[in-house]
C-alpha cells in the first residue's frame, strides 16, 4: 500500500535552542530495509533529494502540537519537527506513528524517553489515571506536592498532563490565584508559583494554548511573580501593562493578527524574563515553549505578508516626505523586526517575502532613510539593507544600475554633474562607511562586508542574455570607485600619510582590504583604474604609517598585484619605481624581525622563485647597492644570481640552448650502485698528487665560438655509448664560483666525482673543487683527475657559465 505524500517542512533544533529550517518536501512512511523498520521519509520538492530518513522507534516520544506539528527527539540534543501544510496530512502520519508504537492516535504524546525501573513502570501502568485533589485553597499544598512528585517520572508526568488538561484545571487554578492575591495569602501564592512552574515543565502544547490564551496569560505571569526564593514579588504585569506599549505604526485591521502579536510578545517575555535561568530550569524540558514562539513568528510573518493594504501603507509612509521623523523612526524599526522575523520562513516563502518587499519599493525607501540625520534610524536601515544583500545581491545590483540609468537619461548619458552620483544608494552606503563615527568602526566593517558581497563576481549572473558581471562592474568603476578611494587619495598627497591617527588608519585599512579583493577578483576594470589613477603609488605612501597594520595592508595590496604576474602591472611598477618605498620601509625597519620585515622579504622571494624576469632586472639594476649587504637571508643574492643568469643567456643564446639539451637528457642512477662502484675504484700512485689537486689536460682555447655545438653533439653521442650521467654543479676557479655541467662516464676504469650532487642539484660549497688552468668556458669536455681522501677519481667536465666572487 502506497502512503499518501504530504507537504511538510523539516526543522531541527540547534545548540541555541532555535529551530533551523532544513527544507520543504513531501513526507511518506514505509518500510526501509537498511533501517529494518517503518520509517518517515521526506523528499525535497525541488530536486527529490532525501531531507529526512527517520525510523519510527517504538521507544521514542513523539508529540503532536497545534494540529499541524509533530516533534520528537532522536538523540541527545537533536530534536526534529515536521510542520504540515494540512491538518489531514499531520493526522495521517500521526496515526502511522501510533500504529507502529501501539498507541491510541487520540493522545498527543506517545511516551517519554527517560527509562524507569520495571517495578515503577508496572505500578504506574496498572494504576488508574491520576486523580487531582479538589481545586481549593486548603488543598494547594497537596496539589503542589503532587506536581513536584510527578515530574521525575515520565509516565506520571503524562498522566498529570492529561488530568490537568481534561479537568480544565488551569482555569480553576488561576481563579484561586486571584483569590489568594486579593486575600494577600502569601503562602498560597508561593504554592501557586510551584504549581504553574511545574505545569511549564510538563512541556505540553495543549496546556500552553490554554495558559497563553488572552484571558489566562496575565494571571499565569502573576503566579510566576511570587517566587518563594525572593523576599519581594516581581512586578512583571505592571511592566507589561504600563511600561511596555504596543506601537501600531500601521493600523492592523485583522484582530487575529493583532492578538497573535500580543501573545507572541508576552510568551517571549515569559521565556526571557519570567522563567528561571537555564542553570536552574531544565532547558530541554522547554522545547515545546521554544516551538510555540517560533511557529507563532512564522504565522505572523505570513499574515502580514498577505495583508496588501498594510504593506502598501507602510511603504507609502516611509517614502512620504511629510512623514515626521519620529513616525519614520517607528516605521523603520518595525520593518527591521519584520525582516528579522522572515528568517524563520522556509526558502520558497522567504523568496516570496523579499520579492513582495522589492515590488513595494523597499530599496527606494531605504535610500530615503539612509539620507536622514538620525543615527539610530540609519543603523536600522543598514540592518535591513544587510538582509537584502545577504538574501539576493543581484536584486540590489539591478536596482542601483537602473537608478544610475535614470540619472543618465535625465542629464544626458555620461554627463552627470559633480555630486549627482552621490545620491546613488550604493554611494550612500560607501559614504556611511567612510563617515562612521564609532571609534572601533563597527558599522564600517559591516558595510564593507556588504560592499564586498555586491562586487563579488562569484555571485553574479552570467547568461547568454544577461552579463551582470560586466554591466555592474562597469557601473561600479564609473560611478562608485572614486567615492570609495577618495579618503585614500586625500591622505596620500605627500611622502607620508597626512593624517595618521588610529581611526583614519583603520578606515584606510578597510578600503585597502576591499581594493585588494578587487585586484584578486576583477580583471581589466581594476587594472585600468590602478594604472590610470596611479593608485599603487598612493597606497605605498601608507608604508610610512606609524601603524604597522596599515603598512602591512599596503604591502599586501602590492603583493597581490605582483602575484598576478601581469606585465602591464609590472611595467607600471618599473616605470614609476614603485619598489622604492618598499625598500625604504625595509631599510627603515632596521634589524627588527617583525611582520613588516617578513612581508617584504616574502615579496622579493616570490619574484625570485617565480623568476619574474622584468622585475628581477629592475630590482637588481636599481636597488642592488641598497640590498647587497643583507646577508641574513639569501633572497637578494638569489635575485642577483637570477639577474646574472638572465644576462648570460642574453649574451650567449647558444649556451642557453645547450643547457636545455643537457637538462632534457639527464637521468638518475641508483644510489647504492654508485656506492658499490666507489669501492671498486682503482688505486694508483697516491704519492704523485696532493689532496684536492686536479690535473687538467690542455685544451684548445682558440677554437671559435661557432664551433661550440659540434663537441656538444659528440659529447652527447659519447654519453649514450658510455652510460653517462649529466649533473649541474657548482665549482670554483681562482676563488670564484661557477655553475656548470659535469658528465660521469661509469665504466670499469672510471670513477665517481664526489663533488657532483647525485640528484642533479648544485653541489654544496664544501664539495667544490679547485681547477687550475681551466678555460671559461671550455669548448670540449675536459678530463679531470682528482685525488680526494686517498683515492683518485677520473671524470669529464664540460665547464661553462659565469662566476661571482664570494
Amino acid at each position: 500500500m502506497t502512503d499518501t505524500r504530504r507537504r511538510v517542512k523539516v526543522y531541527t533544533l540547534n545548540e541555541d535552542r532555535q529551530w533551523d529550517d532544513r527544507g520543504t518536501g513531501h513526507v511518506s512512511s514505509g518500510y526501509v530495509e537498511r533501517l529494518r523498520g517503518t520509517s518517515l521519509l521526506v523528499r525535497a520538492e525541488s530536486d527529490g533529494s532525501l531531507l529526512l530518513e527517520s525510523k519510527i522507534n517504538p521507544n521514542t516520544a513523539y508529540q503532536k502540537q497545534q494540529d499541524t506539528l509533530i516533534v520528537w527527539s532522536e538523540a541527545e540534543n537533536y530534536d526534529l519537527a515536521l510542520s504540515f501544510q494540512e491538518k489531514a496530512g499531520c493526522d495521517e502520519i500521526w496515526e502511522k506513528i501510533c500504529q507502529v508504537q501501539g498507541k491510541d492516535p487520540s493522545v498527543e504524546i506517545t511516551q517519554d524517553v527517560v527509562d524507569e525501573s520495571e517495578e515503577e513502570r508496572f505500578d504506574d501502568m496498572s494504576s488508574p489515571g491520576l486523580e487531582l485533589p479538589p481545586c481549593e485553597l486548603s488543598r494547594l499544598e497537596d496539589l503542589a506536592e503532587l506536581v513536584a512528585s510527578s515530574l521525575p517520572s515520565p509516565l506520571r508526568r503524562e498522566k498529570l498532563a492529561l488530568a490537568v488538561e481534561n479537568d480544565n484545571y488551569i482555569r480553576k487554578i488561576l481563579e484561586l490565584f486571584r483569590v489568594c492575591e486579593d486575600l494577600e495569602n502569601r503562602e498560597g501564592l508561593h504554592h501557586l508559583y510551584e504549581i504553574i512552574k511545574g505545569i511549564f515543565l510538563l512541556n505540553r502544547t495543549a496546556l500552553f494554548e490554554v495558559m497563553f490564551s488572552e484571558e489566562c496569560i496575565m494571571d499565569v505571569i502573576g503566579c510566576l511573580e511570587f517566587d518563594p526564593a525572593l523576599p519581594q514579588p516581581r512586578r512583571h504585569r505592571e511592566f507589561l501593562t504600563k511600561t511596555a506599549r504596543f506601537k501600531e505604526v500601521i493600523p492592523i485591521s485583522d484582530p487575529e493578527l493583532r492578538q497573535k502579536i500580543h501573545q507572541t510578545y508576552r510568551v517571549q517575555y515569559i521565556q526571557d524574563m519570567v522563567l528561571p535561568t537555564p542553570s536552574v530550569f531544565e532547558e530541554n524540558m522547554l522545547s515545546t515553549l521554544h516551538s510555540f514562539i517560533f511557529f507563532n513568528k512564522v504565522e505572523i510573518v505570513g499574515m502580514l505578508q498577505d495583508d496588501e493594504k498594510f504593506l502598501t501603507d507602510l511603504f507609502a509612509q516611509l517614502t512620504d516626505e511629510a512623514t515626521e521623523d519620529d513616525k519614520r523612526h517607528e516605521l523603520v524599526n518595525f520593518l527591521k523586526e519584520f525582516c528579522a522575523f522572515s528568517q524563520t520562513l522556509q526558502p520558497q516563502n522567504r523568496d516570496a517575502f523579499f520579492k513582495t518587499l522589492s515590488n513595494m519599493g523597499i530599496l527606494p525607501a531605504l535610500e530615503v532613510i539612509l539620507g536622514m540625520d538620525d543615527v539610530q534610524v540609519r543603523g536600522a536601515a543598514t540592518d535591513i539593507f544587510s538582509y537584502l544583500v545577504e538574501y539576493n545581491p543581484s536584486m540590489v545590483r539591478e536596482f542601483v544600475m537602473q537608478e544610475s540609468q535614470q540619472n543618465d537619461d535625465v542629464r544626458g548619458c555620461g554627463s552627470l554633474v559633480n555630486g549627482t552620483c552621490d545620491i546613488l544608494l550604493i554611494n550612500l552606503i560607501i559614504e556611511h562607511m567612510i563617515c562612521d563615527t564609532d571609534p572601533e568602526l563597527g558599522g564600517a566593517v559591516q558595510l564593507m562586508g556588504l560592499l564586498r558581497t555586491l562586487v563579488d563576481p562569484e555571485n553574479m549572473l552570467a547568461t547568454a542574455n544577461k552579463t551582470e558581471k560586466t554591466e555592474f562592474l562597469s557601473f561600479f568603476y564609473k560611478h562608485c570607485m572614486h567615492v570609495l578611494s577618495a579618503p585614500l587619495l586625500a591622505n596620500t598627497t605627500e611622502d607620508k600619510p597626512s593624517k595618521d591617527d588610529f581611526q583614519t588608519s583603520q578606515l584606510l585599512a578597510l578600503i585597502l582590504e576591499l581594493l585588494t579583493f578587487c585586484v584578486e577578483h576583477h580583471t581589466y576594470h581594476i587594472k585600468n583604474y590602478i594604472i590610470n589613477k596611479d593608485i599603487l603609488r598612493r597606497v605605498l605612501v601608507l608604508t610610512a604609517s606609524q601603524h604597522a597594520f596599515l603598512a602591512l595592508c599596503a604591502l599586501r595590496f602590492m603583493r597581490r598585484i605582483i602575484g598576478l604576474k601581469d606585465e602591464f602591472y609590472n611595467r607600471y611598477i618599473m616605470r614609476n619605481f614603485l619598489f622604492e618605498p618598499v625598500i625604504k620601509a625595509f631599510l627603515n625597519n632596521g634589524s627588527r624581525y617583525n611582520l613588516i620585515n617578513s612581508a617584504i622579504i616574502e615579496m622579493f622571494e616570490y619574484v625570485r622563485v617565480e623568476d619574474i624576469k622584468s622585475l628581477t632586472a629592475h630590482i637588481v639594476e636599481n636597488y642592488w647597492k641598497a640590498l647587497e649587504d643583507v646577508s641574513y637571508v639569501q633572497t637578494f643574492k638569489g635575485l642577483k644570481l637570477r639577474y646574472e643568469q638572465q644576462r648570460e643567456r642574453q649574451d650567449n643564446p647558444k649556451l642557453d640552448s645547450m643547457r636545455s639539451i643537457l637538462r632534457n637528457h639527464r637521468f638518475r642512477r641508483d644510489a647504492r650502485t654508485l656506492e658499490d662502484e666507489e669501492e671498486m675504484w682503482f688505486n694508483t700512485d697516491e704519492d704523485d698528487l696532493e689532496d684536492g689537486e686536479a690535473v687538467v689536460p690542455p685544451s684548445d682555447k682558440m677554437k671559435p665560438e661557432q664551433d661550440l655545438m659540434e663537441p656538444i653533439s659528440k659529447f652527447m653521442e659519447r654519453k649514450k655509448e658510455t652510460n653517462v650521467t649529466v649533473h649541474m654543479y657548482k665549482y670554483r676557479v681562482n676563488n670564484e664560483f661557477y655553475f656548470g655541467f659535469g658528465s660521469i662516464p661509469f665504466s670499469k676504469s672510471s670513477g665517481f666525482l664526489l663533488g657532483m650532487s647525485r640528484s642533479g642539484s648544485f653541489a654544496p660549497e664544501s664539495e667544490s673543487f679547485d681547477f687550475e688552468n681551466c678555460p671559461i668556458p671550455s669548448p670540449d669536455p675536459i678530463p679531470v683527475i682528482m685525488k680526494i681522501k686517498k683515492k683518485l677519481y677520473y671524470s669529464t667536465c664540460f665547464i661553462h657559465g659565469f662566476g661571482y666572487r664570494e
